[in-house]
């Protein structure tokens, strides 16, 4: 069983900033891509950042040189360095995980961390 624990959501002024982390333990037998989404009241969940396990990374247009993905191999880690927050950002935000964990799943998903976009 693959267990993703999340953290570093909370609420922040408009043009602050903020970095979530993620942290994947268990059964992982081989990660590769790790990835952030994110669902705002009444819309679908949308990719935010991905990055694969060689470090090529693909970010939504609207958060493009706004938003930084990086991980942490050793650790299993992902963070989402959000830098210039607006209140359009104001979403539950969701680790992702892509690769061969175990009883034949190939993703998962932590359970979400709001970030609070407001004055």
């Amino acid at each position: 069983q693959v267990r993703l624990v999340e953290s570093g959501g909370g609420l922040v002024q408009p043009g602050g900033s903020l970095r979530l982390s993620c942290a994947a333990s268990g059964s992982i037998f081989r990660l590769d891509a790790m990835g952030w989404y994110r669902q705002a009241p009444g819309n679908q969940r949308a990719l935010v950042a991905q990055i694969t396990s060689g470090g090529t990374t693909n970010y939504a247009d609207s958060v493009k040189g706004q938003f930084t993905i990086f991980r942490d191999n050793a650790k299993n880690t992902v963070y989402l360095q959000m830098n210039s927050l607006k209140p359009e950002d104001t979403a539950v935000y969701y680790c992702n995980i892509e690769g061969f964990l175990g009883m034949g799943v190939r993703s998962a998903w932590g359970q979400g961390t709001q970030v609070t976009v407001s004055s």
